[in-house]
């Protein structure tokens, strides 16, 4: 295909390809760059494209630039559709050291030291004994019932991240 022959194909199919798309979406601007996007391609590909077969290229040039925009401009309609409050965790508060240090303060005494020497600070049981002048079963009784309040008033981690 020719210069010439590329502009005969303006003259002759712009018109009909533009109410061609437009009675498809319905809006004049995007029918007007999806025509001008389909001659532009016919532009790119003038030396492969039969003179004959013109019309044909480009009502199917311009039929899939139509869908291909139809689809972005549905993928962006759901994205935009998306309720953030579905995604998020604003209704968990999620500082661990702020919530931990709340429920250690609802432990007893006790309870308390216990644990922070155990799990805290990474003694044995007869190293906690000693510290605390209890005996280690009593430790481990201790941070057994510790342990068991904590899980009951944090719940499971997946409630608080």
């Amino acid at each position: 295909m020719n210069l010439n022959e590329y502009n005969i194909s303006v003259d002759q199919h712009a018109d009909g390809m533009f109410r061609f798309i437009l009675k498809n979406i319905r809006d004049e601007d995007k029918a007007r760059d999806i025509v001008q996007d389909s001659f532009e391609k016919l532009w790119r590909n003038v030396d492969n494209v039969n003179f004959m077969k013109v019309k044909s290229y480009l009502y199917t040039t311009a039929y899939h630039t139509m869908i291909d925009l139809i689809r972005r401009e549905k993928r962006k309609e759901d994205f935009e559709n998306v309720d953030v409050m579905d995604y998020s965790h604003s209704e968990h508060y999620s500082d661990l050291s702020e919530i931990l240090d709340e429920a250690l303060k609802r432990l007893s005494d006790v309870q308390r030291s216990v644990i922070l020497l155990r799990d805290y600070e990474g003694y044995s049981y007869t190293e906690i004994a000693k510290i605390t002048d209890l005996t280690e079963s009593q430790v481990k009784v201790y941070i057994y019932r510790a342990r068991k309040h904590l899980k009951n008033y944090i719940g499971s981690i997946e409630s608080i991240i």
